[in-house]
């Protein structure tokens, strides 16, 4: 078995983390590589010294965001990911530090589901098309604009309505506990087949989230005022500038994100942990 290590060597004790997990796979029998930048601080292969199609599965060391930061700078990597959650909230990562040991040994033992997340595309209706990819949500925010913003949404260029509002989250099932949450959107079981659209802040109190069927193709039209842009970002990290009358298109993509889900672990229980449900059964 080949994995490959990735780790946000900035979260404090990750190094420390990193190290307890080569020992492990080490001492049973596992090759492993590393990211090229860590190769040296942990004395491993770098991640491209091997063939990419020889890697079995990823560990992310971090939190959802190290996670989502791989399925964006290595989307071409086949293999599935274990996150070890050493950040805050983490529902993508799910691992928790003083499981560490117990779940290395679950995943070596093949203990474990590969769950396929659904993933958005976004692409501009430009000429010369720009897209954006994402596992957990496409944003469209006013961003430094001082103005609430107005945009038109079309579901496969049926008119859904035009709103006046800080933005709009397009989010999949498993982005419904990231910025969709935040803005009082509804929990998606993260396996559902299906696309969330979230109005941010809406002028009108009675505008409310919308769930599609994941086929369904949105397209945004950015409607202004005046002549400030707004900006467009795919799960924080990749981001777009929409100029006034311009629009984005969002439909699934034929990539998905694959996720190591050990056994032991279910999502229902991660729920309860994460958001603090104190509920008991009598």
């Amino acid at each position: 078995m080949l994995i490959a290590l990735f780790i946000n060597s900035e979260k404090p004790k990750a190094l420390e983390i990193a190290k307890q997990i080569k020992t492990f796979l080490i001492e049973h029998k596992v090759k492993l590589v590393v990211e090229d930048a860590e190769a040296k601080k942990l004395k491993l292969p770098k991640l491209s010294s091997v063939p990419e199609s020889k890697i079995n599965l990823i560990i992310s060391l971090g939190g959802d965001g190290t996670m989502l930061r791989v399925a964006h700078n290595y989307s071409h990597l086949k293999a599935a990911i274990l996150g070890v959650n050493i950040g805050q909230i983490g529902f993508l990562a799910d691992v928790p530090v003083d499981n560490l040991l117990s779940s290395l040994k679950d995943l070596i033992s093949g203990h474990y589901i590969i769950e396929k997340r659904l993933m958005l595309e976004m692409k501009t209706g430009e000429k010369k098309q720009s897209s954006l990819l994402a596992a957990n949500d496409i944003v469209l925010h006013r961003s430094a604009n001082p103005h609430l913003i107005h945009f038109s949404v079309f579901i496969k260029n049926v008119y859904l309505n035009t709103f006046v509002a800080d933005g709009l989250v397009v989010s999949t099932p498993s982005g419904s506990t990231a910025y969709s949450m935040s803005a009082d959107g509804p929990i998606l079981y993260p396996t559902l087949d299906a696309v969330l659209i979230n109005p941010i802040c809406p002028h009108t109190i009675s505008v409310r989230p919308i769930i599609l069927k994941a086929e369904e193709e949105i397209t945004i039209q950015y409607l202004g005022p005046q002549k400030h842009s707004v900006e467009v970002w795919a799960d924080g990290l990749d981001s777009y500038k929409l100029l006034k009358n311009n629009s984005i298109k969002i439909k699934k993509s034929k990539l998905c994100f694959k996720l190591v889900k050990l056994k032991k672990h279910d999502y229902f229980s991660t729920l309860r942990s994460k958001l603090g449900w104190v509920g008991k059964i009598s």
